[in-house]
């Protein structure tokens, strides 16, 4: 048991690191939102290649989990995901922003196989999600609903409306995770602050847990202890590192890299041979 625990711990980083390769490549070709799309690379590699239920070749299979990317914006990170786990050809990863293609700029359900829900304008997911998860309740159905929230997006009210709205309805199968990178245009404390983040959502009813959102040991345990309690929503806040895995754009809004930039980010990430389907 404990070797093939170390071995999924391993498989996992491995599959993080792969999808930060393909984001910096997307981020070599087109403008993205670099930073916080690597900041949550590990925390999609414990999701869809260990928690959630999901079936590449039936994306839209009844059975599935559901994932909201509430933070819209880092969506290439999402799609990398979703490649590598087989939705699409991580060949389609190099057409981001073209005419035609299936992966854009903003989560969008109606183009890219895997995308449950279109989303880019802060503050909707999470509403989002909780619809998704009592719609699920109705048809007495055993899915899971995960929802990925940018830390600078909870200034939005319509955050907290949906945190108690689902406490109220003992929502358990909606699951928020906080991308707690701790920097939006400049960091989060300084533009409004969010601490005590924490205590904040257990007030509100929720079953908090607090990882590290970058060691897969953590999420992993936090992933396979769900729901935290029954009867209510779990919250997994997730400190992670704006940039993480490129050391000269930790913490930094970098959307573009030149040639050298390119080459220097993808060595740090140990860009080799990347998996396909």
């Amino acid at each position: 048991m404990g070797s093939q625990h170390e071995a999924l711990i391993a498989d996992l980083r491995e599959t993080a690191r792969q999808i930060r390769v393909n984001v910096l490549r997307i981020a070599g070709m087109s403008d993205c939102h670099t930073g916080g799309s690597l900041s949550i690379a590990d925390l999609l590699a414990g999701l869809y290649f260990h928690a959630m239920r999901v079936d590449p070749k039936q994306p839209d299979w009844d059975g599935r989990d559901y994932f909201v990317l509430s933070k819209g914006h880092c969506v290439p990170a999402l799609d990398a995901a979703l490649a590598l786990r087989g939705f699409f050809p991580v060949e389609a990863l190099t057409t981001h922003l073209e005419p035609g293609s299936i992966i854009s700029g903003h989560a969008c359900a109606h183009l890219t196989p895997g995308i449950d829900a279109s989303t880019g304008s802060l503050g909707h997911g999470l509403s989002v999600g909780l619809g998704i998860a009592l719609g699920v309740r109705i048809d007495r159905g055993a899915n899971r609903v995960f929802v990925m929230l940018g830390d600078g997006e909870l200034q939005e009210g319509s955050n907290w409306e949906a945190a108690m709205a689902a406490a109220h309805h003992k929502a358990d199968p909606l699951v928020a995770i906080v991308d707690r990178n701790h920097y939006q245009t400049g960091p989060t404390e300084d533009m409004m602050a969010l601490e005590p983040l924490a205590e904040k959502w257990t007030a509100f009813g929720w079953a908090v847990r607090c990882i590290d959102g970058h060691d897969m040991e953590q999420i992993v345990e936090a992933l396979d202890a769900l729901p935290f309690e029954p009867g209510r929503p779990s919250l997994i806040l997730a400190d992670t590192v704006k940039g993480k895995g490129v050391s000269f754009i930790e913490t930094h809004h970098m959307a573009h890299f030149n040639a050298e930039q390119l080459e220097a980010a993808l060595a740090e990430v140990g860009a080799g041979a990347v998996r396909h389907g």
